[in-house]
């Protein structure tokens, strides 16, 4: 089992997969129950192979504590009125443990993927929360709801289709984000961000926190409980001799992320835009194999956090501690050696 944390510098939140190989779903419920008996206080899973929703389903019927969440679920390939309708079954089946993480997926995927026309994701994203919230607040007060946007008018509710009221309505929504836009989106209408892994520590401070500000400041909103949550780039393992192959495969995926155009900005920030183009046109030739060449130590550490196992939670409490909510990174666990040395590194995190 691959136990993948979310960790708050104060709080413990994790999530469920195994990097590297197929999820086995038929293990989701045991892997729950035991991540509880960790005592984490979030289990988070994110939508490749699976869909979240019914992943996150067997979780809360296996555990009894802890939270539960999508890192995150694509929101526009699904009606608001579909995705409400998911999120409020799981915060019912969970007792108030579910968190809704939307993302917006890059314009190639919902276009060749999803099949769908592509429109600009920050006023998308906006009416998209608006429209779930207005779904919400119908099935709470009663009467129909009533959004009209751009991309969605929603004004009927019919008794069959009525879940009705729950115990506990309010289903905090968290926005994956890189541009500032959509941290303003956020700040707009979110209870919390979630940084791509490319959005370094100074970029979330210098770009992403000021954005957040603005459009909180936009709906005269306060911050006082807004969450942000990031997944790193990170290579760590026991020892150096195996920590080399581990920082290898995150030089890679740092230059795959710097060749995308949708990230460039987080590149751009640190006066690497040129490397991202550069990094652009080697992918679209398929010249894989020279693109991690042109990742230096310098710009790898910059971007990912890599460390032996007695180091990389201490650099991971320096590098985010008092910038984020939520630090999320992975180690193996097969046995109770492996889960008393991530108790350790829970410890180090909680002390900072």
């Amino acid at each position: 089992m691959e136990v993948e944390t979310l960790l708050p510098l104060g709080k413990v939140d994790p999530g469920l997969r195994e990097p590297g190989t197929r999820f086995d779903i038929q293990s989701v419920a045991r892997d729950a129950a035991r991540v509880e008996a960790l005592g984490y206080d979030r289990l988070m899973f994110e939508e490749t192979k699976h869909d979240p929703f019914v992943v996150l389903g067997l979780a809360a019927q296996a555990t009894a504590r802890v939270g539960l969440g999508t890192a995150v679920a694509i929101a526009f390939p699904r009606s608001p009125t579909v995705t409400a309708m998911s999120a409020w079954t799981l915060q019912a089946l969970s007792h108030g443990r579910f968190t809704l993480g939307l993302g917006t997926q890059v314009r190639g995927h919902i276009q060749r993927r999803y099949g769908m026309r592509w429109s600009p994701p920050g006023p998308w994203m906006r009416e998209y929360v608006e429209a779930v919230r207005a779904v919400w607040h119908a099935w709470q007060h009663g009467g129909q709801p009533a959004f009209h946007g751009d991309h969605y008018d929603i004004s009927l509710s019919v008794p069959l289709f009525d879940p009705g009221p729950i115990a506990h309505p309010h289903i905090p929504i968290h926005l994956a984000a890189v541009n500032p836009y959509l941290c303003e989106v956020a700040g707009e209408v979110a209870d919390g961000l979630r940084p791509h892994p490319v959005c370094t520590a100074e970029y979330i401070e210098r770009v992403m926190w000021p954005a957040v500000r603005k459009g909180a400041a936009r709906r005269g909103r306060a911050l006082d409980d807004f969450a942000v949550s990031i997944k790193p780039l990170i290579a760590t393992a026991p020892d150096a001799a195996r920590l080399a192959p581990k920082v290898r495969d995150v030089r890679a995926r740092v230059a795959f992320y710097a060749s995308t155009p949708a990230y460039r900005a987080a590149f751009a920030a640190h006066g690497l835009g040129e490397l991202a183009d550069e990094l652009k046109v080697l992918s679209r030739a398929q010249r894989w194999e020279e693109m991690p060449q042109r990742i230096d130590d310098g710009v790898l550490e910059r971007y990912a956090v890599v460390g032996t196992y007695d180091e990389i939670a201490h650099k991971l409490a320096r590098r985010y501690g008092g910038l984020v909510t939520n630090v999320e990174f992975s180690i193996p666990v097969d046995n109770e050696a492996d889960a008393g040395t991530l108790r350790d590194m829970l410890a180090v995190l909680r002390a900072a």
